[in-house]
Order: structure tokens, then sequence, then C-alpha cells
């Protein structure tokens, strides 16, 4: 089952790419739409069968060089199957939207067979995320990880004709190499130090990593610490956190379902999955957990600010991605990794379901994704506007306060922000109340341009607008159900009490800890001793048991579900103000919005700039490293090597060849002289040297 659910979407994006002139396009379409639903079916089979233990499927030998021996297996664990959910879902549904989204494509013409090839990238692109996350070693998981930026990069870029789309898609793979040039040293890195990157013998060797020193660039850095710090500059590109977030902005120049597929639940949580995946190794990296937390919570509040006055609305929507990717490594940063898998479960639901709401806006609005252009389309579009609501009621976590009912993200959401409290450190809990309340402005505030109000922009398009079809409206009522009982249906299995939480993830109770540990059970409530409980596992040399990995030192899930009232009821509190303002400023006072941009220019522009990163991005590498490679073409390639190359061919060699000319003068007694010429030189040459053999 789990082989066909890896090599579905292969078998689909090869036949459609190749083999849609034989099949057809419309057949390409059904053929991947139908392996797709295939493979999402089986995950949710696997994902509510699964038993909470670690399976190991071989597919095949792969490589195997010196030391190095790798299989192409399949590890199927909760994380697996959670993501198995996610990523297949997603992208069946995302399959099927595309059917009536790009039915009609203005970037191309009507006889270019476009579709199939979108249709083959999608499939590839699943392919590749579920290499990633099903991967049982590194070189396994490396391979997905390249394979996902590959397929961003062609589905970024889809309209080629486009330059902008052309300078996104080149944007985000320079961008992401950054990241995955960091992964691939944390690899490397682990290599040297195990002699493995099989995942069991990574885990095991979790505790001797921490009491191991590594020299690295001229200084000794702790082993765990830095091999986490790398693994996360990989998660960094891939999830866009603060400095190498700056592609994701771009890359909705691709087609809203890229968005939805890339950018809401698949390739932007791969580095949070990473994270958590590699648990083990950061359990033991302190520093590592440290820095994760602080970029984690710096990059919510950041995409937060931005995404306040930006006016293009899958730019606030992909902003408001980078923010809550910022709880989910918060939570992960703290060792909430419960949390962290709850959030991104539950985003997957919620944002997919608003991008592809705003790609139904889009559409109704022909192509139009300026909100400043749109108003007064509940009554056009009523179904994609209630979907849209119930989008925004995940996102900015509406629910009962101290219970377990409301949408899915008020309780994954109100889950990290505890265990943020929980943790200590102040910096992060603080920026997710702020990011909440921010969070909660932005998203409403896109609900009353696109919805409320007047009419504005070419009124033409207002009074042509119309619902989607219904092969487009279908995937977004399937999501709606995931965002509104997603929370409810597996809060206890992600963040619950202590017995189903390590059911779930596999974890062993307390009492196999202590036995493994040659002691006795420790009374309730009562911590093993962090030392006894690495020493067992360097001495057994086995991988924690579990899908993740919590050290004994770890309280967080339980001090979380003793944090104060207060601490709770705060992220209610801070959705209710963000609420209230963007009712005021876009219903209530609708011109106070340019009064303040007005009285507050360099603040709007600094937001609406995105504190500027491009631009100093810009001025700091892109423009001297093309100034580096013009120098180097204009003096290193035209000057140096075409000039040496040229001046051989237009100078040296043709004076050999007027030197050879004149040796052919055609009259016997100058070839007689260079005969007598040549003997007399032969024999002074061995006359001299003859004499020393």
């Amino acid at each position: 089952m789990e082989t066909i659910i890896l090599f579905a979407p292969l078998v689909g994006a090869i036949i459609a790419g190749f083999g849609w002139r034989v099949i057809g396009e419309k057949s390409a379409q059904y053929l991947t739409t139908g392996l797709l639903f295939l493979a999402a079916l089986l995950s949710w089979v696997v994902f509510l069968g699964h038993d909470g233990q670690t399976h190991h499927i071989t597919v095949l030998r792969w490589i195997e060089s010196g030391a190095l021996s790798v299989d192409w297996g399949i590890r199927v664990d909760r994380l697996t199957a959670i993501m198995l959910i996610v990523v297949n879902t997603v992208s069946a549904l995302v399959h099927l939207y595309s059917f009536g989204y790009m039915a009609h494509d203005e970037n191309f013409k009507d006889s270019e067979p476009y579709r199939a090839r979108f249709f083959a990238y999608l499939s590839l692109f699943t392919f590749a995320m579920l290499m990633l996350v099903t991967a049982d070693n590194l070189a396994q998981m490396f391979f997905g990880w390249e394979g996902v930026g590959l397929a961003s990069y062609l589905l970024i870029g889809f309209y080629f004709k486009k330059p902008s789309a052309g300078a996104a898609s080149m944007k985000a793979f320079i961008v992401n190499r950054v990241g995955d040039f960091g992964f691939s040293l944390g690899i490397f890195a682990l290599f040297f130090l195990t002699d493995s990157i099989r995942l069991d013998d990574v885990f095991a060797a979790g505790p001797m990593l921490a009491q191991t020193q590594l020299h690295f660039l001229w200084t000794d850095w702790n082993a765990a610490n830095l091999i986490a710090f790398l693994l996360f500059v990989g998660a960094m590109g891939k999830s866009a956190q603060l400095f190498l977030h700056t592609w994701l902005p771009d890359a909705m120049e691709g087609p809203t379902p890229v968005s939805a597929l890339i950018h809401a639940a698949t390739m932007v949580t791969a580095g949070v999955f990473l994270v958590c995946r590699m648990s083990p190794i950061f359990e033991y990296a302190p520093q590592a957990q440290m820095f994760v937390i602080y970029i984690g919570a710096t990059t919510a509040f950041f995409a937060a600010t931005v995404g306040l006055v930006q006016n293009d609305i899958k730019r606030v929507i992909a902003y408001s991605t980078c923010s809550q990717l910022g709880y989910m490594f918060v939570a992960a940063g703290v060792g909430a990794y419960g949390p962290a898998m709850f959030h991104l479960l539950t985003h997957a639901f919620f944002k997919a379901m608003l991008f592809l709401s705003a790609g139904s806006v889009i559409h109704a609005m022909h192509h139009e994704q300026d909100m400043r252009n749109y108003g007064a389309l509940r009554k056009k579009i009523p179904f994609t506007f209630w979907m849209m609501i119930i989008g925004t009621l995940a996102i900015t976590g509406v629910g009962i306060p101290l219970t377990h009912f409301g949408f899915a993200g008020f309780l994954s959401k109100d889950a990290i922000i505890e265990s943020a409290y929980a943790s200590g450190v102040g910096y992060a809990f603080w920026m997710l109340v702020i990011a909440a309340l921010f969070t909660s402005f932005y998203s409403w505030r896109l609900i009353f341009m696109t919805f409320y109000g007047k009419a504005r922009g070419d009124h033409q398009a207002h009074d042509h607008a119309h619902e989607s079809p219904l092969v487009m409206l279908v995937p977004l009522g399937v999501l709606a159900l995931g965002a509104v009982f997603g929370g409810m249906i597996w809060y206890n299995s992600f963040f619950g009490d202590h017995e189903t939480f390590t059911e779930f993830f596999g974890l062993p109770m307390q009492h196999e800890v202590a036995m493994a540990e040659g002691e006795a059970a420790p009374a309730h409530g009562e911590a093993a001793a962090p030392a006894a409980h690495g020493e067992a596992v360097a001495a057994t040399g086995s991988a924690p048991q579990g899908a993740i990995f919590v050290g004994p030192e770890n309280t967080v899930l339980d001090d979380a579900h003793h944090a104060p009232t207060w601490v709770k009821v705060s992220p209610f509190i801070a959705m209710l103000i963000g609420f209230i303002t963007a009712w005021i400023f876009y219903i209530k006072s609708p011109s106070l919005p340019k009064r303040l941009a007005d009285s507050q220019p360099v603040a709007y522009r600094f937001l609406l700039n995105k504190w500027y990163f491009d631009e100093i991005y810009d001025a700091l590498i892109v423009r001297p490293f093309l100034a580096l490679g013009r120098f180097f073409w204009k003096r290193g390639d035209e000057d140096t090597i075409d000039g040496a190359i040229n001046g051989v061919a237009m100078g040296i060699v043709p004076f050999f060849t007027r030197l050879a000319g004149r040796a052919q003068s055609g009259f016997i007694f100058t070839y007689a002289f260079s005969m007598v010429l040549g003997i007399v030189i032969l024999i002074t040459w061995m006359s001299i040297n003859g004499g020393t053999h």
C-alpha cells in the first residue's frame, strides 16, 4: 500500500508529461487526478490504521560505497502518516480544482498543450514531496528535498511568457540553494561523525554528538548544536523563515493552485517536518533550539506586520503562510513537536482553502488580484464568500476560550502559544500573541475589502462576476470540513493527555523508559535523570522509539497545560482586538486607513516595502555579484581567455604559417641545404651528449 502511495504520482507525471500526445490532454488530466485521489485514499487508510510504531519497507538497494550503504526505503511512522494525508489530500483537491481554474488560461493560446504539462508538474512535485517525507535515510530525504525545489521552479515559472514569473522561479530556486547548502553540510557532518546516514543510526548517536566537539571554520563547536543549526538553515530556506523568506511572496507569480499546493500545505512545511523528524538531534542541541525559537518568533511577527498593508490578495495570504510557519518553528524549537505538527495539519486545511478561495475570487474578477479593485462581492459569489469566512475564522483562532471547542486554528495556535509560555522564552510568547492580533486584522481586512463596501475598480468586471464552476467549489467544501472539525478531532492526540499523546506518536511509557535505563519506574510526575537516559541510549546503541523524541528534561507539554488562565485567553483577546480594529478601519470608517497611512508615511512605506529586505539584498548581494560577474566576463573571459586564444589564432599561428610558407621555395638546393643543416645539428647534439651515457 505504501509503495502505491509513493509511486502513483510519479506514474501519473511520467505518462502525462511524455505520453499526453498518445492519450490526449483530457486523459492526462483525468489520469493524474485519479492517481492522486487513490494515493490520498490509501494515505487516510494508513493514517487511521497506524499503530504508532515505526515500520521499514525496503524498495531497492541504492548506494554502496565504502562505509556508505543506503537503501531506497520507506519509513512509516506517525510523522510520515501525518504528512501523507497532508500532501496527498491537498494535492488531490488541487488537481481537481485545476480542472476549472486552468480550463481557459489567458496566458496561453487554446491550441497550446499547457494543461498536460501543468498536471504533470503537479504530480511530479507530489512525488518529490512524498520521497522527502517517507525517507528512511538522509540521502533519500535530500533527493526529495531537491526534487521539490526543481518542481517548484517549474510550477512558479509555469507562465514562462511572463518575465516576472521567470524571475520569481529563479529567485525561489537560488534562495533555496542557500538553505540547501546548509542542509547538505549537516548531512556531511552526520556521516563524518556517525559513519551512517540511516535515520535510526543518526538518532541513536544523539547523546554521543552532544558530548563531541567538531572543528569547523577555524574553531571547535559542539557537534549536536552545529549539526542542528546546519539542518535548520536548510529548513529556513524551504519554509521561508526570516532572511531566507524573500522568495515566498514572489512565488505568487505561479497559478493559484500552485500557491495552494506549494505554499500552504506541502513544500513550505518541509522545514517543520525536518526539525520534528530530527528531534533526537535537536533535543541535545539547546543553543540550536534557542536559535530556532527566536527565528520562528521573529518571522511570525515580521510577516504579520507586512501582511497588514499588502493589497494583492495572494500576497496577503502568502505572508500569512510565512507567519504561521514561524508559529510551527517556535513550537518545534521549544520541544513541543506535537503542537508543531498539529498546526501543520490544521494549517494545511484552512490555508489551502484560503488560497483556493482567493483563486475563485480572482477567477470571478477576470484575474484581478488587487483588493482595492474588489468590494461588494459577497452576493456575487456567495459560496466562495462563506468558504473565505470559514478559513478566516480558522486562521484567526475563533473558538470558546478555555475549552476544546473551536475552529482548527484556534486549538492548534493556542497550543503553540501556551507551549511558548511554558518554555520560559518570553520573547517568543509575546511575539506570537502580537502576531495573532495582526493576523486577525489583516485576515478580516481581506474579507472586508473583498466582500463588503462598494464595488471599486472595473465595474464591468463586477457586473460580470459569477460563482466558480462546481469542480472548483467541491475542494473548498472538503477543506472546510478540516478547517472546522480538524482541531477538535485530533486535539487530544497532538496536545491532550499524556497517555493519548504517547500512544499516538508511539512514544514509550514512563515505566518502559525506566526499565530501559535499568532503574525503578519514577513516581508519578517525576522525570527520569537526564544523564541516566543519555547513557542508556548511548550504551544500547538503539534509536529512540516513536515518531518524535522528547528528552527527559523536556516537560513543555505538561507545563503548557498548567499555564495561567490569562495566557490561555490571550490569543482570543488578540483576535478580538484585531477583528474590531479591522471593522472600524474598513467598515465603520473606510477613510481611516488612508488618513493613517498619510500621517505615518515612513512606517507605511517600511511595511509596504517588506522591511526593505529585497532592496538590502539587491544592494549587498545581487549588484556586487552581478558586477563581479561582469568583471570576469569582460576582463576574464573576453580580454584574457578570448584574447589569448584570439592572439594565438590571429598572431602567432599566422607568423609561423608565413615562416613555413617561405621555407617552401620550390628549389631543390634549398631542401638539400635544410637536410645538411639538420644533419649537422643532429651530429653536434650527439657529440655533446654522447659522452654522458
